[in-house]
């Protein structure tokens, strides 16, 4: 199934039971940034949970806001049990320390899973997972390679497909070319988050039956790229747009709701 339409039908199906709810999901957006891509990533959350229901404020702090005055709110945000969920939009200014933010937002209420004692996976480990479950892609035994190590997709992603009880290899931008091909051409599932056009091109070999997902997104000249090129030789790969993005998006719905029974 098209990602594109399993998304809908999973919105479609969040938006149905929400409809049945006395009291609606609700979630906040702190922000303490001018970030022209944070206000797009924001106006897309609310966007995502005005279709589905789910209330939503957005609070935007001064960017020389001292970092306690931050963890107080997020303290008095923990502490109301009318919000499900907190989200802090990165990036945060400088004076500020981003791990001690994270740290600061309950665990119940992190539904970026980004607190290390979150009770929630990351969007978008979650949302690969969760689409690859219903295209039936199996993870047990099954070769893993993820090429990126970061804090919010390739490090998580390792971890629940370990979860999982698949063969996981990490990869980063210190591994050789050469050895790169050697994991690529072995792999049953990849997953590519780097943030490099066309990392993944048909200069490799792959598994026929291999799934490729594409996390990456780069912007050249008004146009995005993925870090794979489009027509690889597998059974199935993610786009780039239209893709991963879509699901991760759907992950912090699917969040939101967790957080919300969590309460009631």
């Amino acid at each position: 199934m098209e990602i594109v339409d399993y998304v809908a039908g999973e919105k479609e199906k969040l938006k149905n039971e929400i409809n049945r709810l006395e009291i609606k999901p609700f979630f906040v957006i702190i922000q303490i940034n001018e970030d022209e891509g944070s206000n797009i990533y924001i106006k897309g959350k609310i966007k995502d949970a005005g279709e589905v229901g789910i209330e939503v404020e957005h609070i935007k702090l001064p960017l020389d806001i001292k970092e306690k005055e931050v963890i107080d709110k997020i303290e008095e945000l923990n502490k109301d049990p009318k919000v499900n969920g907190i989200i802090v939009q990165l990036p945060v200014p400088e004076h500020i320390n981003e791990e001690h933010i994270k740290g600061a937002i309950s665990p119940e209420k992190d539904i970026d899973g980004f607190n290390p004692f979150s009770k929630f996976i990351p969007c978008t480990p979650k949302g690969i997972l969760d689409y690859l479950d219903e295209e039936g892609i199996e993870i047990e035994g099954k070769n893993t390679l993820v090429i990126g190590r970061s804090s919010i997709v390739g490090k998580p992603m390792a971890r629940e497909l370990l979860k999982r009880n698949g063969n996981v290899t990490v990869l980063h931008s210190k591994t050789k070319r050469e050895d790169m091909e050697r994991y690529v051409a072995s792999a049953d599932l990849i997953v590519v988050a780097t943030g490099h056009k066309y990392l993944l091109d048909h200069t490799f070999t792959y598994k026929e039956d291999a799934t490729v997902v594409d996390v990456g997104i780069t912007r050249i000249d008004g146009k995005i790229y993925g870090d794979c090129e489009p027509g690889l030789p597998v059974k199935l790969q993610t786009p780039v747009p239209k893709g991963v993005g879509l699901l991760t998006r759907l992950s912090l719905l699917k969040n939101v709701m967790e957080a919300y029974y969590h309460e009631f």
